[in-house]
């Protein structure tokens, strides 16, 4: 049993290089990734504010009829 720990431990620094660099690759996308998500979040915030501002100098206007409202006030009054 000592013996399969001791060649599993030299397998294991043999290849250490190779790991080393398959994890710096693996980290590296995973950042990657993060940094488009959060470039896409950033951006799509942005976009909804700048499309909410384009619209504040705009008035609106409603109109209402309220004829019923003062004919019920009048019918009040008399």
């Amino acid at each position: 049993m000592s013996q399969e720990k001791v060649d599993r431990y030299k397998e294991r620094k043999n290849n250490r290089q190779k790991l080393m660099k398959r994890e710096k690759l693996i980290r590296r996308l995973e950042y990657t990734a993060a940094a488009l998500v959060a470039a896409g979040m950033i951006g799509w915030v942005g976009y909804s504010v700048y499309a909410k501002a384009a619209h504040v100098g705009e008035p609106e206007s409603y109109q209402m009829d309220c004829t019923s409202v003062n004919e019920y006030l009048n019918s009040l009054d008399s």
